[in-house]
């Protein structure tokens, strides 16, 4: 029997990166998956190219050679309205919801009086308000079932502490810790779990750019990934310079499975260290 045998989970932002790693994790512990993307730009974010629909079609290839059942669909975390009808299809297909991985969020380097009010307005609806539109369109199922549940929130170490050029993002990370702790308290009569996840550099394309690896080295233009790595390594506490995205699905598996019955409410760092610097 896998750890998470025989559940349903729902990963947003599930066409690439961190969001595949998710689901192929907890689809190898047993899990079928509904996947959701935007699969589509965001106009503000610049600095690394848009998940497609190839990409998540891609996603629910590689669950599917885990002989795991998938529903994807393409859905906005923005537009509630059409995040509930992703989430609701998905339970009718696979019956059941039992794990909520919310995933899906953008990354954008800006000084602070840099930033447009577009800029923020955009950060904070998806990586904010897109989370809490994903608990929302979940939460009834969770009850529903009778079960209990796991909500897992990805937040980020700019949840935990400042990080500069990114003020914007920097509050939403933080602010999905106030969503979940107040949910970790009013949902708990309902055996429902929710913890955050705090991940330091992981490595794909949000910090694999250009961008990314020229504010590591100062502004340098013409940055290299091979250049910035000392920089990055720098920042952690252990000798590595940032994370693999399967790292964080470790986590997200050990806390949405029974091996974490009692853990609820809790920020958990997956972060080489970078918290303690």
């Amino acid at each position: 029997m896998g750890r998470v045998e025989g559940k349903v989970a729902v990963i947003t932002g599930a066409a690439r990166n961190q969001g595949r790693s998710h689901a192929l994790r907890l689809a190898a512990e047993g899990a079928d998956i509904i996947a959701i993307d935007l699969c589509a730009p965001v106009r503000s974010v610049g600095m690394y190219p848009p998940a497609t629909e190839e990409d998540l079609a891609e996603t629910v290839r590689l669950v599917e050679e885990l002989d795991r059942r998938v529903v994807s669909r393409v859905a906005d975390v923005r537009d509630s309205t059409a995040l509930r009808a992703a989430v609701d299809d998905g339970v009718a297909e696979l019956g059941r919801l039992d794990i909520v991985s919310a995933n899906a969020g953008i990354f954008e380097i800006h000084p602070a009086l840099e930033i447009t009010d577009d800029d923020w307005h955009e950060m904070i609806d998806t990586n904010l308000t897109g989370v809490w539109n994903t608990c929302r369109a979940a939460l009834p199922h969770l009850i529903d079932g009778g079960r209990g549940g796991s909500i897992v929130i990805t937040s980020s170490t700019a949840g935990l502490k400042g990080v500069p050029n990114t003020v914007h993002y920097t509050a939403a990370k933080h602010g999905v810790v106030g969503i979940m702790r107040t949910l970790a308290n009013e949902f708990a009569q309902h055996s429902i779990r929710v913890n955050t996840v705090h991940p330091t550099g992981v490595d794909t394309v949000m910090i694999q750019n250009k961008k990314t690896w020229g504010l590591f080295l100062g502004g340098e233009e013409g940055a290299t990934r091979e250049a910035a790595e000392p920089a990055f390594a720098s920042s952690n506490a252990l000798p590595v310079p940032w994370v693999d995205p399967v790292d964080i699905s470790n986590a997200i598996l050990w806390l949405s499975s029974d091996e974490a019955r009692y853990v609820t409410g809790v920020t958990l760092p997956v972060d080489a260290g970078f918290t303690i610097r």
